[in-house]
């Protein structure tokens, strides 16, 4: 090597000190970057992003009506680059930099002292990413929650609306949660709680908000009278495979390493969405005679949920479980517990994200133990961890319910939250955007 190149690597590291904060410029001199765990979490977030757009865009696309399709497509697109420019200008800052255990602080609003020579500590010591990357990966995971909640309120939410919302519930209900689940000092990570990937922070947050909002907004002019059904399976298939392949990137790249903890996230990603796909299936056979595609690709993403927050820590068995788990439980909040419930919850985000959430974030505090695989210390106890993950539930389903009803009660009162009764019939896609998805 030459001899000028640590000599350019010091100069270099002085130029960036005059724009950097002290701490930053330790983290410059000391904190060497692994190329390889910096490489995989580039090729992860990537497929983070695929899972918004077109992934999501595609699932819930296929699930409306025709005359709606481009108007749920604009709305993930555009809410989930809502939320990654609110995520740069204040979200990273209030969700991982100091704070108190509920919510951080502003000393890295607009990404200041993050650089490119900055890092971000993984779980293995003195292993380190760019904080950058690190920057990027969870902005897509608040990205894809605020796009979820698109689903329960689909073919009849002004777009101007949505948008409002998604800004509200980004700052005071997701912000607070990741903050709470993952920052250091937070207080569910101060109790133990796990989580490896966002069975709270993502999906029992959206489920819960989607709820909430289907509630606020009521039915779709038809709902229960009419049919409503979905105009385009293929679409969803296709939207399902893509999330399916992104899900890898979203679980096994929250190890934040290439190593064997991605290993097993990565393996347990594709045996639970397999096994629930099963469950899916079975039980619609057993109860309508037949077993659907859509049931298939409904039970493909509530293995995917359901294995979330513990696919870092359970073995292969307690995946297995896992999935067939969320399985039939999709399958009872999509059918059953929608009818309990009587909420026009367009695309069931909260009978698959908010109950199979659940079951995933209950389950893993089970599968955990190491006497049943898990990857959890000698000192591990079920009921005590069952107990910390049920409180983490309750946290969020509190949290994240109050918050969204105050946001749309502010959005109801401030904008309307709905299209008008003709433009509803005429369908979003032309009263909302002016365009057709189809030409008759």
């Amino acid at each position: 090597m030459s001899k000028t190149v640590p000599t350019r690597i010091f100069k270099t590291a002085l130029l960036l000190s005059a724009f950097l904060p002290p701490t930053a410029f330790a983290q410059t001199l000391h904190a060497p970057i692994d190329k390889g765990d910096t490489a995989w979490m580039l090729v992860a977030t990537a497929l983070v992003v695929l899972m918004i757009v077109p992934g999501l865009a595609l699932f819930y696309g296929g699930l409306v009506r025709a005359k709606n399709i481009l108007s749920v497509l604009m709305q993930v697109l555009v809410v989930a680059a809502l939320a990654l420019v609110l995520w740069v200008v204040y979200g990273y800052s209030l969700a991982f930099v100091g704070g108190n255990p509920v919510i951080g602080d502003l000393s890295k609003a607009l990404l200041r002292g993050v650089s490119p020579a900055s890092s971000w500590p993984t779980s293995s010591a003195g292993v380190r990413i760019p904080e950058m990357i690190f920057v990027a990966f969870q902005g897509a995971f608040a990205a894809i929650s605020c796009a979820l909640v698109v689903g329960a309120i689909a073919e009849r939410a002004k777009l101007s609306a949505v948008l409002a919302f998604a800004a509200l519930w980004f700052t005071f209900a997701y912000l607070p949660l990741a903050h709470m689940v993952w920052a250091s000092n937070g207080f569910l990570m101060q109790l133990g709680a796990l989580d490896f990937a966002g069975g709270t922070v993502v999906h029992i947050n959206a489920g819960i908000a989607g709820l909430v909002g289907a509630y606020v907004l009521g039915p779709r002019i038809g709902f229960g009278r009419e049919r409503l059904s979905p105009h385009s399976l293929p679409l969803t298939f296709g939207g399902a495979g893509l999330l399916w392949v992104g899900w890898f990137g979203f679980n096994a790249g929250s190890a934040l390493e290439a190593n064997g903890i991605a290993a097993l996230a990565f393996l347990d990603t594709l045996i639970a969405p397999a096994a629930a796909v099963l469950a899916w299936c079975a039980i619609e056979a057993q109860r309508r005679g037949r077993a659907s595609m859509l049931g298939a690709a409904s039970g493909a993403v509530a293995g995917l949920v359901g294995i979330t927050p513990a696919c870092g820590t359970v073995g292969v068995g307690g995946a297995l479980i896992i999935g067939a788990a969320s399985g039939l439980a999709g399958f009872w909040g999509v059918n059953a517990l929608k009818r309990l419930l009587r909420a026009d919850d367009a695309l069931d985000v909260f009978g698959v994200h908010g109950v199979c959430g659940i079951v995933g974030a209950l389950l893993t505090g089970v599968f955990t133990a190491p006497a049943l695989g898990g990857t959890g210390d000698a000192h591990y106890a079920i009921g005590h961890q069952l107990g910390v993950q049920a409180l983490g539930v309750a946290v969020t389903l509190l949290w994240s319910g109050g918050m969204s009803l105050l946001a749309f009660l502010i959005v109801r009162a401030t904008l309307g939250l709905r299209v008008d009764h003709d433009a509803e019939r005429e369908g979003l896609d032309i009263s909302a955007h002016g365009e057709s998805a189809y030409q008759l």
